[in-house]
């Protein structure tokens, strides 16, 4: 009985077309990714459109930027058939897809590889409290 009540569930759930919507940055020619905020967001097509497009176009007069929702399928295509024009250099067009909320916006930014010595510090700074916690055990 309660296996048919999680198939009628997930059947509604389903059906209603809460699953499979994703969200996306939309925007024409945008220098200097300035598309990338709240009010360029846009819900894509449920079932439809399941992916984010970037494409970066180089011209003499800057970067700019074209964001949309889009079809696995087109969105596939199209990155692949552009690879050959993305060199970076004038006239450069480079197009990329990405599967999940909001990843056609801006770059997220590294966090910065822990150094050699951050890293011993932390090691040895764990050695000294276990010991001591082993120690106090003992005692």
């Amino acid at each position: 009985m309660l296996l048919l009540i999680y198939a009628t569930l997930l059947g509604i759930f389903l059906k209603t077309g809460y699953a499979l919507q994703i969200q996306c940055y939309q925007c024409e020619e945008v220098k200097n990714d300035e598309c990338s905020t709240a009010e360029f967001i846009v819900n894509c097509t449920v079932n439809v459109q399941d992916m984010c497009q970037k494409e970066v176009l180089v011209k003499e007069d800057g970067i700019f930027y074209r964001k949309s929702c889009a079809s696995s399928g087109a969105c596939l295509i199209s990155s692949s058939g552009y690879q050959q024009f993305c060199t970076g250099r004038i006239n450069s067009v480079c197009i990329s897809c990405c599967n999940t909320p909001l990843c056609n916006g801006p770059r997220k930014k590294n966090r910065p590889v822990p150094s050699a010595a951050t890293s011993s510090f932390s090691s040895l700074l764990f050695l000294l409290v276990s010991l001591t916690l082993v120690s106090l055990s003992l005692t």
